[in-house]
């Protein structure tokens, strides 16, 4: 039986108070079991950043619960927050966020620095993922010295070296061709083949067509929720879809 890995429940994002109080999520529940891959699509406006901000640790739900790999999370302190981010979550963005004057070792390296994992253990698991990510020749390398699909094959390395629970992927193929974006993909769905949890969010509807399970945000809520996973969502006042993308 699958282990659920992500919990909102009833979880509202209220900016503001009074009468210029502005609340951008309504109330939603998302139940992501381990091993989906789920993504998150709606207009600019719709919801999905904030949803994401809160998911990654990087905000707090103004109410409702947020549970993350069995840890409630929605009220840690700062310090806290911080520890389950470098622990929990893997971030892969579409900017790639790399570290100009580190080598491709060293900023796969990195979340383990921080998280105290004995040296030697730190070489071997980023070179070992690095080799993973078809990059073995470029250890040494440089950011301002890769193509744009090695410089997010190496952020995908460093977002799976402390072996997070949750990878949380924002338009990882926005800033690549299309050969590039391709085989990124391909690196995401292998991994998800492999039982990785994976959340993406995408404005890209061939992407989203290939997932096998996509959540439509509109106006802080759920609009529909198309998929085989075993985690449904259901939004107050929004009618759940289930269905298989194709």
């Amino acid at each position: 039986m699958s282990r659920r890995v992500l919990e909102l429940d009833k979880i509202v994002k209220t900016y503001g108070t009074g009468d210029s109080a502005l609340t951008v999520l309504h109330g939603l529940d998302i139940h992501v079991e381990e091993g989906e891959f789920v993504g998150i699509v709606g207009a600019s406006g719709s919801g999905k950043t904030t949803l994401m901000n809160i998911i990654g640790c990087l905000d707090r739900p103004t109410s409702g619960e947020y549970c993350l790999n069995g840890e409630d999370v929605a009220h840690l302190d700062d310090d806290r927050l911080s520890l389950v981010r470098n622990r929990s979550i893997g971030f892969v963005f579409q900017s790639f966020n790399l570290i100009a004057q580190l080598t491709v070792a060293e900023n796969v390296e990195l979340p383990l620095f921080y998280s105290r994992t004995p040296r030697r253990e730190r070489h071997q698991r980023c070179l070992d993922l690095i080799e993973a990510v078809g990059l073995g020749h470029r250890t040494g390398h440089y950011p301002p010295q890769l193509s744009g699909g090695e410089c997010q094959r190496v952020a995908i390395a460093r977002a799976l070296v402390n072996q997070p629970a949750l990878l949380l992927t924002d338009e990882p193929t926005g800033n690549l061709d299309t050969k590039n974006g391709e085989e990124v993909l391909k690196i995401f769905h292998d991994l998800h083949e492999q039982g990785r949890t994976i959340l993406m969010v995408t404005h890209n509807a061939e992407i989203a067509n290939k997932l096998p399970r996509v959540i439509e945000m509109r106006d802080g809520l759920v609009l529909e929720d198309t998929g085989v996973g075993t985690g449904c969502l259901l939004s107050s006042g929004v009618e759940s879809t289930a269905g298989v993308v194709s």
